[in-house]
């Protein structure tokens, strides 16, 4: 399995940025698949995922209306759109594949097993 995120930069505070996951070496059928951030020097945490089951998303709480998760699954990619971005934002963005066939994704980390290398997203004016 291998997974490759894309799309981080530089973004001013209430700006919008896309960030995109590509994988291979799973059929993405089978798969749910998160996006999570992380602080320095502290925990990952999940910020959206997308379910395979009735192709449903779910988002924590800090970041609906913010950001949307959508799946390609011909292209096995997963985008994280991030609108209106806060300067208070963790700076590095990972993808994850859930290795079981659950029938909806959650945001713990410990459901994930494959990790992309993540891409950094710096929010600053």
């Amino acid at each position: 399995v291998h997974l490759v995120e894309s799309g981080g930069g530089l973004v001013q505070p209430g700006g919008s940025l896309r960030l995109s996951c590509a994988g291979s070496g799973f059929t993405p059928d089978f798969h749910n698949i998160g996006w999570f951030r992380q602080a320095p020097g502290k925990q990952r945490e999940g910020v959206s995922c997308t379910s395979v089951s009735a192709n449903s998303t779910y988002s924590a709480d800090s970041v609906k209306g913010r950001f949307t998760i959508s799946r390609e699954y011909a292209k096995n990619t997963v985008d994280l759109q991030m609108n209106r971005v806060k300067s208070e934002y963790p700076p590095d963005y990972y993808c994850a594949v859930d290795p079981k066939s659950r029938s909806l994704c959650g945001l713990e980390v410990d459901e994930y097993d494959w990790w992309g290398q993540g891409t950094q997203v710096t929010v600053s004016s």
